[in-house]
């Protein structure tokens, strides 16, 4: 075992480049780690050593081979851009979640997996400042703790305050691992925050939920902070407000665009639109072709493709359906669509025909390569 192991080490001292998903998107399962009795990191490679390059907080759009069909989801990287090898991504079983249960069940070293990426603009790379606060709840620590093991890494002086907040101590993801950063890494603090004490009845810290009191008393100078949020999005909303009226300019603040701790929790719905029309108004339906899957259906001019598409029967990849990550590109070899997207698309593909079915709306009949 300590050969391979060192042999593995060698092959990646030499490493040739960086990973291009372009040229093989594939991933190989390099081990798996208990994090907490729900959670766990799945350390992923290429089957070939190359380096990864990406910035904290991005993450990357997995294909998991479940038996009734591949599923597209995106994963935030958890791991340290500084440590380019490897890159993990942090999981929780969720009950009846096709995905989380597959990657606990299944997920094993060896296990190949598809992957493109990364993407993402919620990076503190991108916004540098003298000091942070990272806010994080539930499953939303994973882009804050790739940021926070980045500054590890590199050894030297900050200021961050991070505040995780959990369902109880059992709960807090990383929890070991954060407060030796604390220890080692001069100026960062680090506050866990609790609903209930659980079976850990001698708790010492916080508990509650956030609240400007917490607030002011994890971070009494949050005014002149740079806040990173991430975590379900009733929290990122009431830390958002919060936030706002304990005096934090709006430009200071930065949250995760979609709610990755439900893109975790599997099969984000993606129902039809309710009927925009009131009595006396038509809308009107329009034939979208899939041309490899040889299949037409209908859809109003008041729905989003992918959800009629889905609504039909059809298996197109998805994951963000909210135009974000990209996953359901395709071309539109013919017709029209209003489409809305939040990043998910760059001009120049919009440009050489594709769309995103996931946040378009049909304004003719449709022809779609998919």
């Amino acid at each position: 075992m300590t050969l391979a192991a060192t042999q593995h080490l060698a092959a990646h001292l030499t490493s040739p480049g960086a990973w291009d998903a372009e040229a093989d998107d594939t991933l190989v399962c390099a081990a798996v780690i208990a994090e907490t009795h729900d959670v766990a990191t799945f350390v992923f490679e290429p089957p070939t050593p190359a380096t990864f390059r990406f910035k904290p907080g991005q993450f990357l759009t997995f294909e998991f081979p479940l038996p009734d069909g591949p599923v597209n989801r995106c994963y935030t990287i958890a791991s340290s851009p500084m440590r380019p090898h490897t890159v993990s991504i942090t999981v929780k079983r969720v009950p009846n979640g096709p995905v989380s249960n597959w990657l606990h069940d299944h997920c094993r070293r060896g296990t190949a997996v598809k992957a493109i990426g990364p993407m993402g603009d919620f990076t503190c790379v991108d916004a540098p400042a003298a000091k942070y606060l990272f806010l994080s709840g539930g499953s939303g620590v994973t882009p804050l703790m790739s940021m926070s093991r980045a500054f590890a890494d590199l050894g030297g002086p900050v200021d961050i305050v991070f505040v995780h907040a959990a369902r109880s101590p059992r709960d807090i993801v990383f929890r070991q691992e954060l407060d030796l950063m604390a220890q080692r890494l001069p100026g960062f603090r680090v506050v866990h925050l609790v609903e209930t004490p659980g079976d850990q009845l001698g708790w010492p810290g916080t508990m509650g939920r956030i609240s400007p009191e917490f607030l002011k008393l994890a971070a009494p100078d949050l005014a002149t902070r740079s806040v990173f949020c991430c975590g379900p999005d009733p929290f990122m909303k009431a830390a958002r407000t919060l936030l706002a009226d304990l005096g934090l300019p709006a430009e200071n603040y930065h949250q995760e665009s979609f709610d990755f701790a439900t893109l975790s929790a599997e099969d984000p719905a993606v129902a039809s639109d309710v009927l925009a029309a009131e009595a006396g108004v038509s809308v009107p339906t329009y034939k979208v072709t899939f041309t490899k899957l040889g299949q037409t259906v209908d859809v109003r001019g008041d729905q989003f493709v992918l959800a009629a598409a889905r609504d039909a029967g059809l298996r197109l990849p998805s994951s963000c359906t909210s135009g974000l990550c990209g996953t359901c590109k395709s071309k539109l070899v013919s017709g029209t669509v209003e489409m809305k997207h939040q990043g998910g698309i760059r001009q120049r593909e919009i440009d050489n025909g594709l769309f995103l079915p996931c946040c378009s709306k049909p304004t003719s009949d449709l022809v779609v390569e998919k």
